[in-house]
């Protein structure tokens, strides 16, 4: 039987058919459907924040996405809870080798995501530039262009965690500082404080749709797979065998950790650390807020980085497309239907030409 193989714009367009998509015309034509309506800004937010707040659809608050996991979780080889739901391509497990030759101070670069799309429910897999050709008419251009250049930014050579916070204005406002800066993976150990801050969009800025956000149950769970992911783990702690932040060497894959409000650094995770920085003070105070301190680490590290390298965001340009992919499926929840009909539609057509 003659069967006839369709192109990817040709089988989006058939999959497709009942999206509008933007039409030119002299005059400014409405948003397409798929694109949603604007988000509305929280009542926290200010008119600054508004450019920011048309990302809000279909994303979970700081406060959701931290929720405490039910004891069930624990288990090894359970889910880490809902962040993994921000994530949409294939992830590379935990205990896969880290890929690709060894970098700066002989350890391997990590990058936590598969060339692969696997839809839950049917549909076939995708790679990551099938992704990117079918949604990209559906995303206006000064998105795609803002995106791109957000991507070309990011790297994952350094990574922030941080340990038992129990504010979570603190861990918003990492987060914001870690989207600003291109750290793209960010780390939470759960704290075992049952005290809750509703609402902190307004200070995040809705950085937590574009991160890579893992929850783990203690430090040695997540220093263990930082590990073995390549990462030299740097504590921030005051001491005598404290090393300034301005003498470290910041092109070596580096895991930033910041600790509780109250409490610091665990001595958990001081033991298992790989060597504790400090920041200078030159004040009355001998501390910074824990957000203040994250920001100026990632800050430096970044600067750092930019001497020593010449730039800070490192992707391969595999990896930059496969990024690109995440965040094109990230953008609205539209696009990740689009993209599992494309999925199904591909399927259709495989068994069709059987």
């Amino acid at each position: 039987m003659a069967t006839r193989t369709l192109s990817v714009s040709s089988l989006a367009s058939t999959a497709f058919a009942s999206f509008p998509r933007p039409r030119r015309a002299p005059t400014a034509p409405p948003l397409p459907r798929l694109l949603g309506p604007r988000a509305r800004a929280s009542p926290l937010s200010t008119s600054s924040s508004s450019a920011a707040a048309d990302d809000e659809d279909g994303v979970d608050t700081v406060e959701q996405l931290l929720h405490p996991r039910p004891p069930s979780a624990s288990a090894p080889g359970a889910p880490r809870g809902r962040t993994d739901r921000l994530m949409k391509l294939q992830r590379r497990a935990d205990d896969d080798a880290v890929p690709g030759p060894a970098g700066p101070g002989g350890r391997r670069r990590w990058f936590p995501y598969l060339d692969a799309f696997r839809p839950a429910v049917g549909g076939a897999e995708l790679s990551s530039r099938e992704v990117v050709e079918v949604l990209e008419p559906y995303i206006l251009e000064p998105r795609r262009d803002r995106i791109r250049h957000a991507v070309d930014n990011r790297s994952y050579a350094v990574c922030l965690v941080v340990e038992g916070l129990s504010d979570f204005g603190n861990v918003s406002a990492a987060f914001r500082s870690a989207d600003a800066l291109g750290v793209q993976s960010v780390h939470v150990i759960s704290c075992d404080s049952s005290k809750r801050y509703r609402d902190n969009r307004h200070v995040s800025m809705g950085a937590e749709k574009w991160l890579d956000i893992e929850i783990w149950n203690s430090p040695a769970e997540c220093f263990s797979a930082l590990k073995k992911r390549g990462y030299r783990i740097a504590t921030t702690c005051l001491g005598t065998d404290s090393v300034c932040v301005y003498d470290m060497d910041w092109s070596q894959p580096t895991a930033i950790v910041v600790g509780n409000e109250l409490r610091g650094i665990s001595d958990d995770a001081l033991e298992l650390s790989d060597l504790h920085c400090s920041v200078p003070m030159k004040g009355m105070v001998d501390s910074f807020n824990v957000s203040v301190a994250a920001g100026i680490l990632m800050h430096h590290a970044v600067c750092d980085r930019f001497s020593r390298l010449g730039h800070h965001g490192d992707l391969l340009p595999e990896e930059n497309r496969i990024l690109l992919a995440e965040f094109y499926m990230r953008h609205r929840e539209s696009t990740a239907t689009i993209v599992h009909e494309y999925a199904k539609r591909k399927a259709e057509n495989f068994m069709a030409r059987l």
